[in-house]
């Protein structure tokens, strides 16, 4: 059986996907699961996703050299310029954040980042940026913690879950 480089034993994430669904129910927010071979990457995700429907997104974790820590959540193919998105973000010079950084922040490892993710940040670290044109999708899938699932849900309700974990998301349009 074939492992994709970035598999290990690694320790669960701190907070298991059905912690989380347990945590989006409890508020009353409806979502559907999919469970699929691990995804990796965007193109992992093309290739194996069949006939899923709503917007399919990426999440991008980036620091700024000031040390704060970002994530950008947007649609899969929209192009993000770092240059200029961290001078409508507010930040100082954008790059992506270690995979090290990433598991402290915010408890999942590359493959699996997630707004869901917020649910780890519980020191409040991590300011997420949500793209204005991915909200306008219904549903959105996102990852449970974990890159063998798919979760959808309604843009209304990623950004009360977002709240709920005490991330006051910014929305922006991220576009050209």
């Amino acid at each position: 059986m074939n492992s994709h480089p970035m598999e290990s034993a690694a320790p669960p994430p701190p907070t298991s996907p059905e912690q989380l669904l347990a945590f989006l129910a409890e508020r009353g927010i409806k979502v559907v699961e999919h469970r699929h071979p691990p995804l990796f990457t965007v193109e992992d995700s093309k290739a194996l996703r069949g006939d899923l429907p709503g917007g399919h997104c990426k999440n991008l974790f980036l620091k700024d050299k000031k040390g704060q820590m970002w994530l950008v959540v947007t649609l899969e193919d929209r192009q993000v310029d770092l240059k200029r998105l961290d001078k409508a973000i507010g930040a100082a010079r954008l790059s992506f954040g270690s995979a090290d950084r990433l598991w402290e922040a915010l408890g999942v490892r590359p493959g699996a980042v997630t707004p869901f993710a917020a649910i780890n940040d519980r020191a409040g670290q991590v300011r997420v940026v949500l793209d204005s044109a991915m909200l306008a999708r219904d549903p959105l899938n996102y990852h449970p913690l974990v890159n063998d699932r798919t979760v959808a849900i309604h843009p209304d309700d990623l950004v009360a879950f977002l709240r709920a974990t005490g991330h006051e998301p910014l929305i922006l349009d991220l576009g050209d």
